[in-house]
């Protein structure tokens, strides 16, 4: 947990000046040591209190926070009270409970929650000052909105090749080869597929489509993303697209695999490559393969997969605003705190230091992946992509669409939801 070191000057008066002003609040929550709280189907979430600093956490980062909580209260002796939510019913029910009052000081959550919350005015601005540079800068982007940083990451994920070191000894380091390796593989009966991907999914496709130059919002000259420039049928894509139903043609890729049956595949050995992300390191170190991770081979330029940012954000609503923010700029933004962090959960740390220290030869793999990247857009249109794009692949898959029409009737389709508004 973090050390004394970490009592900055700055975040010494701030505090002295908060409780100070709090001790004439007759609240006597401001005492309470910081909870576990009861499952969570059955509490109604925790609200912020005067003087006590209320976070919402998933179930991996609860115990860690609470453990960073009990060393900060007994430090600065501001109470910290963490409850434990469903990561994806967090967005939601802030949506509810923050306009009301009833809203946590923090929440942790995801980048791409950004266009939904930020634009609703439910997150505070958050300013890092000279702690900024201690951030993965694409970390940082990720929780920028309409040029303001919203959030404190933590950890990012992007998805990277795994590959059978029994039967692909060396990555391949370009596209073509990927697919000669695994048309290889496939014509000696090694495996069942040399490379499998799954079948109506537009996130562990989108590394391929932006290889060939696609990509899914454009930027306005300010680098903003902009929903009125929709890349889903632009040239690239149409590439991409046209280099999916190639495969499929030639039997590197089947119709009707799921994510299950991808990744089961690879633990059984009768796939020799996929792309994922690092949620499946437990589960490819337990099936006992010889694995490795490598960065997506080149295509007609270097892919770009999503990155994923998740971070803490502060409620606008909240009664400790000034509080919560010099918690996470002061103690959460810190060497010890974001080893913590990293411990209980082993993603790509968004605090450099802890970075580039860590060791997980196949972590350091996704990482550069990562570096290659782009953040996930944040924008609210982002909603109106995801149907459309996935059906456009499914109908390659299946061969039910030639490729240029089933990515430019994407591309229509999603232009005709943004305009309406639905």
């Amino acid at each position: 947990m973090p050390k004394t070191s970490f009592r900055s000057v700055s975040f010494l008066l701030c505090l002295a000046v908060i409780v100070s002003l709090l001790s004439f609040s007759s609240s006597p929550a401001r005492h309470a040591q910081a909870q576990t709280p009861e499952p969570t189907a059955t509490v109604k979430p925790l609200g912020s209190q005067e003087g006590t600093i209320t976070i919402w956490a998933d179930r991996v980062r609860t115990p860690v926070l609470e453990a960073i909580g009990k060393d900060f209260t007994a430090k600065y002796n501001v109470p910290l009270r963490v409850q434990e939510l469903d990561f994806g019913s967090i967005r939601d029910q802030l949506k509810i409970a923050g306009p009301a009052g009833e809203g946590p000081d923090i929440i942790i959550g995801a980048h791409d929650w950004l266009g939904e919350l930020a634009t609703n005015g439910l997150l505070s601005e958050i300013d890092l000052g000279d702690k900024a540079k201690s951030f993965d800068p694409v970390t940082l982007t990720a929780f920028t909105y309409n040029g303001k940083l919203y959030g404190v990451p933590y950890a990012s994920e992007a998805v990277a090749l795994y590959y059978n070191k029994d039967l692909v000894p060396t990555p391949p380091a370009t596209w073509d080869e990927l697919k000669a390796i695994a048309k290889k593989l496939q014509h000696e009966k090694k495996v069942e597929q040399g490379y499998v991907l799954q079948e109506n999914d537009a996130y562990h496709f989108f590394p391929i489509m932006s290889g060939f130059g696609g990509y899914v919002f454009g930027r306005d000259a300010k680098g903003v993303l902009n929903p009125k420039d929709v890349g889903i049928d632009s040239a690239g894509a149409l590439k991409a697209a046209e280099e999916l139903d190639s495969m499929v043609k030639s039997g590197l890729l089947r119709a009707g695999v799921s994510y299950n049956t991808m990744t089961d595949l690879f633990k059984a050995g009768k796939a020799a490559m996929l792309i994922t992300g690092p949620w499946e390191l437990p589960n490819m170190r337990k099936s006992g393969v010889n694995f490795g991770v490598a960065p997506i081979p080149k295509m007609a330029g270097t892919p770009k997969p999503f990155v994923g940012v998740q971070g803490f954000m502060v409620n606008k609503f909240s009664k400790n605003e000034l509080l919560a923010k010099t918690f996470l700029t002061e103690y959460i933004a810190t060497d010890d705190a974001m080893k913590a962090i990293f411990d209980a959960d082993p993603r790509i740390p968004a605090w450099l230091p802890v970075q580039k220290n860590v060791k997980d030869a196949d972590l350091a793999a996704f990482t550069k992946s990562a570096a290659s990247g782009e953040p996930m857009p944040s924008i609210p249109e982002m909603n109106a992509v995801w149907d459309a794009w996935g059906k456009a692949i499914t109908l390659i898959f299946q061969q039910k669409a030639s490729p240029d029409q089933a990515f430019q009737d994407a591309g229509k389709a999603i232009r005709d939801k943004i305009t309406s508004g639905k």
